[in-house]
């Protein structure tokens, strides 16, 4: 018997792979998309820090109407009437803010490069999530399958019970024994039609649409590593979670510098152009310009600034621990599910060997009781053994697929490119390169 026992029991032309159901959720999975969208959101963090290098521009334009009586001494009065109004520009440039620009620009693309790491990581638990949906869609239909079949074995065995009991072969307790263990065999067939009814929800969930005859599910051993240390090394080096994590320190390590800056002198140009009419006689005309340097030199703000900065470091020490903490939980994930993949496969060849035994037993018991060596309890309970054996075969089955896809997520290596999905590989870079240098603009690069 083989690791895709399990996929007999799904009946049916295949028509769906592990491989498609894949690649189905990683184009339509909604939590994935969503976390793309976060990630184009955060490539727009860049272009506003790069705003601190560019001029504003500012334009104004005013109009009113003003009435001004003159009365004098002698007597008499002077009324004058003006329309005053104008348009102006404004061009303020800064030329030094104590490297806060910079480091907010560097700051911005630290965050961009934690987003994609983020976003590398939502993939893997997506994959995970959809192949464990996948398998446990498999496991359960074969499950219902055997419990089906179960209830119809001991329907069978009843029926042989009562017509040996109306010859007087056996005793009512035989017949009640049967007809207790058919009615316990229904309850598990009720049960494993709402586990079933449980796995095809969840299979909707995450990869978005209903299964239909689902072919076998295969593991990963291509992507397994031959033994824990090397998925350890590879995982501490590669995994996403662990490099969005260190972008995050270097994100807080740069606020600190942009919390400082604040301390710094700035300096800047402001330029302006105005153009006034009847601003003080009736049909004046006057043209007015400057271009002035201005330097501030912050020296006391009440202890803002200061605060702020010892705040960010506080918050650097924050991000180190949990990059540490995601460490451990990285190679705390990596050491249990190549556990779990080792234990699966023993537990494969410990069930098929039950399977086998079990088999061997209920064909011996029943010839034994076809003589009279065996009561019915006897062939109820040897039917059960075997029933059992044949469920937890499937469950290790399973079991071996899904903690082989465990591995390679907790390697960090769980990805479309690597599984050599069937899909246009979304690239994060592509937004970024469109949005990183934009100086205006009010659309989206798809349009919108």
């Amino acid at each position: 018997m083989t690791s895709v026992f399990v996929l007999a029991f799904a009946g049916g032309v295949s028509a769906e792979t592990l491989e498609s159901a894949l690649a189905r959720a990683y184009g339509n999975n909604p939590d994935l998309n969503a976390q793309r969208a976060s990630v184009r959101a955060t490539d727009e963090n860049v272009a506003q820090a790069k705003s601190g290098y560019r001029p504003q521009v500012n334009a104004s334009a005013d109009a009113g109407r003003t009435y001004t009586e003159f009365s004098r001494p002698g007597g008499g009065s002077t009324i004058e009437r003006l329309y005053p109004r104008g348009v102006g520009l404004q061009i303020d440039q800064n030329l030094f803010n104590g490297f806060r620009t910079q480091n907010s620009v560097e700051q911005a693309e630290s965050s961009v490069l934690g987003a994609r790491q983020t976003l590398t990581n939502n993939e893997q638990n997506t994959l995970f999530d959809s192949a464990a949906a996948y398998m446990n869609v498999l496991r359960d239909t074969a499950i219902l399958d055997l419990q089906r079949n179960n209830v119809e074995v001991i329907d069978e065995q009843l029926r042989q019970t009562n017509d040996r009991f109306n010859v007087g072969e056996v005793t009512r307790t035989d017949v009640a024994q049967a007809q207790s263990r058919l009615a316990a065999s229904r309850s598990q067939a009720s049960l494993a039609e709402a586990n079933l009814r449980t796995s095809v929800a969840q299979y909707r969930q995450v990869i978005g649409v209903e299964p239909r005859q689902l072919a076998p599910g295969r593991p990963l051993d291509k992507l397994v590593p031959r033994n824990v240390d090397v998925a350890l090394k590879t995982a501490l080096n590669e995994h996403p979670a662990i490099k969005a994590s260190m972008h995050g320190v270097d994100s807080a390590e740069l606020q600190v510098k942009i919390e400082a800056g604040a301390l710094a002198p700035q300096l800047g140009v402001r330029g302006t152009v105005a153009k006034r009419y009847d601003s003080q006689i009736e049909g004046d005309n006057i043209l007015s310009g400057s271009v002035v340097a201005q330097l501030t030199v912050p020296i006391y703000d009440g202890g803002v600034a200061y605060a702020s900065t010892r705040q960010a470091k506080e918050l650097v020490g924050q991000r180190r621990m949990e990059a540490d903490s995601i460490r451990d939980q990285v190679r705390a994930a990596v050491i249990s599910s190549f556990g779990q993949l080792e234990a699966a496969r023993a537990q494969i060849i410990a069930a098929q060997a039950q399977v086998d035994a079990s088999e061997t037993a209920l064909n011996g018991v029943r010839e034994e009781a076809r003589v009279g060596q065996r009561t019915t309890l006897d062939v109820l309970n040897a039917q059960q053994e075997l029933l059992n054996a044949r469920v937890n075969l499937i469950t290790a089955q399973r079991d071996r697929v899904v903690a082989s896809y465990a591995v390679v997520q907790a390697m960090g290596r769980l990805n479309s490119r690597a599984l050599g999905l069937a899909v246009n590989h979304y690239s994060p870079r592509v937004h970024y390169e469109q949005v990183k240098d934009l100086w205006g603009g009010l659309s989206t690069p798809d349009g919108r």
